[in-house]
């Protein structure tokens, strides 16, 4: 089967994974969690429309990438919250004075760029805003796990698997799903429902994780996955869901 990362990798880096055994299949999980990371406005724009237009808005956009992956997340979501599984969104937040960027403003040019939008840039894309039941982690790093709540959460609700979706792949999703593989959560990245700014730093970045991180896998698959899961396997997690 023809994977995105194909045309990037030389007969030799073929071989090799063949060789190795990477990118064996780890399978699903019995209770798994969404983790949707970073689709803001920051990292959207608030239109769809190319990238090289949207950047001179959104510095950090990725353009009509993720106007694409939009509608499959929403429709990973109607089926998240129709089991009722949880489900949680990261998006950033940093004190208006740039305090607390660190490494950020070393490598980000533009950041402390003073600009007036008519919408926050850390709010959640509308088309996918969460719902009443899911969780908001705020962050300050790649990783949605560094630094905040996320694992007492999973580990509260017995987690052991997580389906990831969001942006950029090679940045925050994939520090993501390296620090939850490093927690022994079994991983799934839907690879439709990621996007990144860079074409060939997504499929790479992809093509690695599945190497050895997770099964990178079509928003069909997961879907169909997630829809032979139990109704209802996190009865704590109500409408009172610990969010901001």
């Amino acid at each position: 089967m023809a994977r995105i990362w194909d045309s990037f990798l030389t007969e030799r880096d073929k071989q090799v994974f063949e060789a190795s055994g990477h990118g064996q299949r780890a399978g699903f999980g019995e209770r798994p969690a969404l983790l949707v990371i970073d689709v803001n406005y920051n990292f959207c724009g608030d239109k769809p429309e190319p990238i090289l237009t949207s950047i001179e808005r959104w510095p950090h956009s990725c353009g009509e990438d993720a106007w694409t992956a939009i509608p499959v997340i929403r429709r990973l979501l109607e089926v998240g919250r129709r089991k009722r599984l949880p489900i949680f969104y990261s998006t950033n937040d940093f004190r208006a004075d740039g305090f607390d960027l660190g490494g950020w403003s070393l490598k980000a040019g533009r950041i402390n760029e003073d600009v007036t939008r008519a919408v926050n840039g850390n709010a959640i894309v509308a088309e996918i805003a969460p719902a009443d039941r899911d969780v908001i982690v705020y962050k300050k790093k790649p990783s949605v796990f560094h630094g905040t709540p996320l694992l007492d959460y999973l580990i509260s609700l017995k987690v052991d698997s997580i389906v990831f979706a969001g942006t950029t792949t090679s940045g925050c999703v994939r520090a993501a799903v390296i620090d939850a593989f490093s927690y022994n959560f079994r991983c799934t990245i839907v690879e439709d429902a990621c996007f990144d700014r860079s074409i060939a730093s997504h499929a790479i970045n992809l093509c690695d994780m599945n190497a050895k991180y997770g099964d990178v896998i079509g928003s069909g698959e997961a879907i169909g996955y997630l829809e032979t899961v139990a109704n209802d396997l996190f009865p704590q997690l109500g409408s009172n869901a610990p969010s901001r």
